[in-house]
């Protein structure tokens, strides 16, 4: 996304910080091999007594034991000697040995540099950086060594769709690259978004695919990052980043035969640990930032802190470490990148010249053509802003990037740039006294020769813990948000713009999840000719589906940052494959069924999905089942989840006369309620809920039925209804029984938890759970802010309630489900919002557990122009305004209120869970659907963003506002939690706490529900059907271990893969909880640590074969180079999970089945 749109209005100055963005740098050599951990070579003198001292006493012991054996050893078979075997040895600095915590308390990582100490340090006070000097003999020693980096940033969508850049603008670019680089091998370039890179390789020529090749295999061109797209570190989960990683790596690997190292994120809005956990574990070993706070860079480059070693909060073995260049100054284009001036900076982007369609220097000193003339000069002024920015780094080696938005895009451009730098390159390396020596490169140059360097000269500080990965430098942990570019702008919009597509997004994920489990239990048990054809027949769509999630991950897309048109481009791709994914779900599920067995694959399905889009921008649907008297419809559900479901499930039917049987023909209890929606006066819609509760095994598939006049089965059980509506507007609907109560309170309750509300408002006041009072205020405000814009939050004073006394409000009492459904009055006529607060009854699951809270949103007409609406839970939790919210769905990092920064930076982004803790343990939690941005502005509340409708633009680049608001449906999952052992201190804890063990479970089954599918037809009830039922795994996985994939990459070459070669992956998250709260997640419930896995007996009739860990992006054998402290590698061969907690593993795997059992699975 471009910004030199905005240097005009800033001043030339020599200041530091005057100017903060991106910029980047990137190289691979092919011809050396990926490099070893730097050894440990300078100790110092205290580590250097503490390894004597620990020799000597390890020979004291060797002959303690040699003359008084203690027992014998364990047998190498044994489980205590392979563990033992499998630890891999590690070098430990004496000063990153922690204490073990103490009850409630989590060991974290010892660091250098965290975020949160940043936060406590800097004032905050937005002023001038200071100048950047330097005395001239820096370089006597050792020479400046420039880097320059030659890159072309190409958005997959902003102000244009994907389509519409590459055809103008990127499938020149490339013919650009390939055309300049190979006039001259001193030529560099490096490229990032494979989504172009994969289009163009579809239009070019032969030639031009093998020159291409030519150049990334001989270093001139190098591949940084290799994913589908940029991603957005905000709001992507980590499944989705991982998905668009692998299918760009994997594409970039299967076609150029590259593997990229080196990762280069100059535009993301904020950074996340997260990315960068990922990143190492896909085998990178070098990343690049550049927009993190303005006041955070001023406070890295004061201390040569700007590149340092990231490490995970929970990481205590330096396992996570990848190091990391952040770039110093505003943004990343070329007057921000060579050195602190702009306005000298701008002289030397030689696109600006005249001729060129870029516009001119807003500094009034244009570039001009280096020649014999002028080139002494123009080289030393140059050398002058490399050397001040050098100085801000620690060593001697420099990156200086080079390019753009969407540069390059001609052979003429291309040739200004490279011909004017290669003429003051020469004169630069011609003259010794200097000392400097400057050329072009790729980012692994630059990070090879920096390591190179590093290696030779000792850059540590006294007392720095650094990191066995790279000396030299700081170890840091934290993340980088919210985002500040400059007086006070901070970037918490985006969490929230465009909610309906950010929960699109959601919706597309677990879909396309749920379809690859399908597909390979598909393969996996049927070995039919038709089961193949069926598979492959798909597997176009399903990778459209994988590159269509990529796609919006990119950080203009789901951050809700791009122009209407390119919004509604990213719906309809979204919608289109959701609608692909679930008619082949419908098919699949009737192959696992044993009903779809001589069909071809082309016949549509017996089944349709439960909830449908009519179009990409619509609301999902609940399909109306109609049953007859003696007939039936039924309902097929998959459990998506590792463990059993035993949940109450909802579908709409249009008569309430009807009874539910479960697959063995038994009668189940099941709850009818009148169908409620969003309209005033007409809140009835005349259709029925039907509730009833459901037992889905594991990753299986179950089947229930809807019958009317089924003998012996007694109808579904009609809720009772409580109408509070002062001007009469409600009318008792068929057939149920009314009440209207002239109470202050209502209650709604189950057997765990009494929810109380006031009645002129609808909203919530209070919890009694477990015999405890938890006052939960609920509040809806919208704040007004004019200067808001689609990336910047910028309210103007406090949000204000909008909720009147006085609404229409409708409680239903029933056997599985209570709830109380509020149509407010507001000051408009047509209110903005409603919501319904659900708790469920009877299940003896975690959803007995958990508050639902559900909120439509219709932000819609002018009344809202610039307004921003918000729900606040007003607790009596004392929780100093402390916070924690997550991280991509993976960890969680702890936030806290500062009256330093203004409310747009106190918010941050919450793509699935927040919550904050008192001092006594006592614990409120809100998991949501989709992401959305959250504070905690004033002690005991938590502020969560629901929708905003903005009618300017912000003045990043953008253009215009954020006005196609659509109705949508924001769904929470509230959980009140107390301590069963003593909890972390979240005051004297600089630590992230974990979620506990159930409030992973109830996040897992909002992000990860239910899918249903309802028989087209019904059939009639004279004859009983048999059960069909579908269960692939042995028993339910440990609570804490989580099937983030389980998948056949490439379908269309499954039948023509080795024998020898694993065909299927699996990827495991091990959870980390925190343990002072409910160890058993509620019921039903173990736990990985007292339940061992074994791959070979997870699946009951699939014999697993050739298991072998490797990379999250699938290319890396090796797995001991990734940086994991168990070997998983040798831990496969036997079937054995290793997997720490946090960790993502993933494995590759071959399955057979066993015995062919089933109808329609067997081998033709």
């Amino acid at each position: 996304m471009p910004f030199s749109s905005y240097l005009g209005s800033r001043r030339p100055t020599t200041s530091v910080f005057s100017h903060t963005l991106p910029t980047t740098n990137p190289k691979h050599h092919h011809h050396h091999q990926a490099r070893p951990k730097p050894r440990f070579r300078r100790l110092h003198l205290r580590d250097l007594i503490l390894s004597l001292s620990l020799l000597l006493s390890l020979l004291l012991l060797f002959l303690f034991l040699f003359h008084f054996p203690l027992s014998p050893s364990p047998s190498p078979s044994s489980p205590r000697a392979s563990r033992l075997l499998r630890l891999r040895p590690r070098f430990r600095r004496s000063n990153t040995v922690t204490a073990l915590p103490s009850a409630g308390e989590r060991e974290g990582a010892v660091v250098d540099v965290t975020t949160k100490e940043l936060y406590e340090r800097i004032e905050f006070r937005d002023e001038d950086g200071g100048a950047v000097e330097y005395k001239g003999d820096e370089w006597d020693a050792e020479r400046l060594k420039i880097f320059v980096v030659p890159h072309s940033h190409n958005d997959p969508g902003w102000k244009r769709t994907v389509e519409e850049y590459y055809e103008q603008q990127s499938r020149h670019i490339l013919d650009t690259i390939v055309e300049t680089l190979e006039k001259d091998a001193r030529r560099k370039f490096i490229w990032e978004e494979m989504s172009y890179l994969q289009r163009w390789w579809k239009d070019a020529s032969e030639s031009k695919k093998e020159s291409f090749k030519n150049l990334v295999s001989n270093g001139q061109l190098e591949i940084v990052g290799g994913g589908w797209v940029m991603n957005d570190e905000a709001n992507s989960h980590y499944y989705a980043i991982i998905e668009q990683m692998t299918e760009g790596n994997l594409w970039l690997n299967e076609t150029i035969g590259f593997i990229p190292r080196n990762a280069w994120a100059i535009d993301p809005f904020g950074y996340s640990p997260t990315m960068a956990y990922l990143l190492r574990r896909m085998g990178f070993e070098n990343m690049l930032i550049q927009r993190t706070h303005y006041e955070l860079k001023k406070e890295l480059a004061r201390h040569k802190n700007l590149e340092f070693i990231w490490r995970q909060s929970w990481d205590f073995e330096e396992t996570t470490d990848i190091f990391v260049h952040m770039m110093p100054f505003y943004s990343y284009d070329i007057p921000h990148t060579c050195g602190p001036e702009p306005a000298v900076c701008c002289q030397f982007d030689f696109a600006r010249m005249r001729g060129f369609m870029y516009e001119f220097c807003p500094w009034r000193k244009n570039p001009v053509e280096t020649n014999q003339g002028n080139v002494q000069e123009r080289a030393e002024l140059l050398l002058d802003q490399y050397r001040k920015k050098s100085t801000l780094y620690r060593t001697n080696t420099l990156l200086v990037p080079l390019g753009d938005d969407f540069r390059y895009v001609s052979v003429d451009e291309a040739e200004a740039q490279f011909r004017n730098y290669q003429m003051l390159f020469d004169y630069i390396n011609s003259n010794p006294g200097l000392n400097a020596e400057a050329k072009f490169g790729t980012l692994d140059d630059y990070f090879h020769a920096l390591r190179e360097e590093a290696d030779r000269v000792n850059y540590s500080r006294p007392g720095e813990v650094g990191s066995g990965e790279i000396e030299g430098f700081p170890s840091l942990s934290g993340d980088f948000f919210t985002y500040a570019d400059r007086q006070q702008d901070y970037w918490s919009g985006y969490y929230v713009s465009r909610p309906f597509f950010k929960a699109v997004d959601r919706v597309l994920e677990h879909t396309l999840r749920a379809t690859e489990m399908l597909m390979a239990l598909v393969f996996g048990h049927c070995h039919r000719v038709q089961c193949e054809k069926l598979t492959t027949s798909f597997a176009y769509k399903l990778a459209a589906a994988r590159r269509n999630l990529a796609l919006f991950q990119h950080h203009d897309g789901v951050t809700g940052t791009a122009k209407d048109h390119v919004v509604q481009d990213y719906g309809s791709r979204m919608h289109t494959s959701l609608q692909d994914l679930q008619i082949f779900m419908s098919k699949t599920i009737e192959v696992l069924l044993g009903i779809r067995t001589e069909k071809s694959e082309h016949n549509p399905s017996q089944f349709e999905p439960e909830q449908a889009r009519s179009k990409y921008d619509a609301q999902p649907v609940h399909k109306r089942i109609s049953v007859h008297a003696g007939t039936a419809r039924s309902v097929v559900i998959f459990n998506p989840l590792e463990q059993t479901s035993h949940d109450v499930v909802m579908v709409i039917v249009d008569s309430p006369d009807v009874a539910v049987l479960d697959s063995n023909w038994t009668c189940i209890k099941s709850q009818v309620s009148p169908e409620l929606q969003h309209t005033r006066g007409n809140i009835f819609t005349g259709k029925h809920r039907l509730h009833f509760r459901a037992t889905i095994a594991a990753m299986g598939l179950e089947t229930y039925y809807i019958t009317n006049g089924f003998a012996g089965c007694e109808t579904a059980e009609p809720a009772k209804l409580k109408l509070f509506s002062k001007s009469d507007s409600l009318s008792c609907p068929s057939p149920y029984s009314c009440s209207k109560d002239e109470t202050d309170v209502v209650e709604i309750k189950n057997l765990h938890q009494i929810l109380s509300f006031d009645v002129k408002s609808g909203l919530l006041q209070k919890v009694s759970k477990d015999g405890s009072q938890w006052f939960v205020g609920e509040e809806i405000g919208m704040y007004s802010s004019a200067g808001s814009g689609a990336y910047l939050f910028k309210p103007t004073g406090d949000a204000s309630s909008i909720i009147q006394s006085s609404g229409d409000m409708v409680v239903t009492i029933g056997c599985l489900m209570q709830e109380v459904f509020s149509y407010p009055k507001t000051r408009w006529e047509e209110t903005p919002v409603s919501y319904s607060t659900r708790v469920y009854c009877g299940v003896s699951s975690i959803q007995e557990l958990l508050v639902e809270k559900e909120y439509h949103v219709e932000l819609l007409g002018p009344n809202f122009d610039d307004k921003e609406l918000i729900v606040r839970y007003k607790t009596d939790i004392d929780n100093k305004r402390i916070f924690y919210s997550d991280l991509n769905g993976l960890q969680m990092s702890r936030r806290e209120t500062y009256d330093k920064i203004p409310v747009q930076g106190n918010y941050y982004p919450m793509p699935s869970l927040a919550f904050m803790q008192g001092l006594d343990g006592c614990r409120f939690s809100v998991h949501s659907r989709q992401s959305l941005g959250v504070a905690s502005l004033k002690n005991g509340w938590l502020e969560i963003m629901l929708d905003r409708r903005l009618v300017r633009d912000d003045g990043r680049g953008l253009g215009q506002g954020v006005m196609d608001n659509r109705p949508m449906n924001v769904l929470f999952h509230i959980l009140l939690e107390s301590n069963i052992s003593a909890a972390s201190n979240p005051i004297t804890n600089p630590f992230p706490l974990n979620p506990s063990l159930l409030s992973h479970r109830v996040g897992a089954n909002l992000n990860y529900p239910l899918h249903l599918f309802v028989a087209k037809k019904a059939q009639q009830l004279t004859t009983t059907p048999s059960s069909r039922s579908f269960s692939p795994l042995a028993a339910s996985l440990p609570c804490d271990l989580h099937i983030v994939s389980f998948k056949v990459p490439r379908p269309l070459k499954f039948s023509q893969q080795s024998p020898d070669e694993p065909r299927f992956v699996l990827v495991f998250q091990r959870r980390g909880w925190d343990f002072s709260y409910c160890r058993r997640g509620g019921s039903r419930c173990s736990r990985f640590a007292a339940d061992s896995v074994n791959l070979f007996h997870i699946f009951k009739d699939l014999q697993v074969s050739h298991a072998r860990a490797t990379s999250l992006n699938l290319l890396h054998k090796d797995v001991e180079l990734l940086g994991y402290s168990d070997q998983p590698g040798e831990a496969a061969q036997e079937g054995h999970l290793l997997i720490s907690p946090m960790e993502i593993l993933a494995y590759k795997l071959d399955f057979r089945p066993y015995q062919l059992q089933q109808p329609g699975l067997g081998v033709s």
